[in-house]
């Protein structure tokens, strides 16, 4: 007599795992070998005409903050606050008014952006960053990003 058998209700996934551990064994080897690299920043070779009509925030190295209310105009120490609350005047006068960051090189990389960021959330659109064509050049004129 012969016994019949009784249907299999598991599925084995002993396969799906050895695949999924072979899968895992190959990412971790190769991971590491994918190196994004370095960050090379873009260098400026031209500058565009200067637009004479922008406010340029002053970051000095030792973190003193000033305002020159146009590009050629003198510049003036301020606050924070005082800052901002000078750049609204000259926006309420000039509508379409740009803003640009002129920071010295030693100034840090978060400072820049924490400035920019108030700037923004100001209601300044037209903010940019100020740029030179060489190293330890301070003839350069600042441009506003679009």
């Amino acid at each position: 007599m012969a016994r019949r058998r009784a249907l299999m209700s598991q599925m084995n996934v002993v396969p799906y795992i050895d695949v999924m551990l072979v899968l895992l064994v190959i990412f971790m080897v190769t991971a590491p070998m994918i190196q994004l690299g370095e960050v090379q920043l873009p260098s400026v070779a031209q500058l565009p005409a200067p637009t004479s009509e922008a406010a340029v925030v002053v970051i000095h190295a030792d973190g003193s903050i000033g305002l020159k209310k146009t590009a050629t105009a003198p510049e003036v120490a301020m606050e924070p606050l005082a800052l901002l609350r000078a750049l609204r005047a000259l926006q309420a006068e000039r509508p379409d008014l740009a803003v640009v960051i002129a920071a010295d090189r030693r100034v840090t990389y978060e400072t820049v952006m924490g400035m920019l960021d108030r700037l923004r959330g100001a209601g300044f659109a037209r903010v940019g960053l100020q740029t030179s064509t060489g190293e330890g050049r301070k003839d350069a004129a600042p441009r506003p990003a679009s």
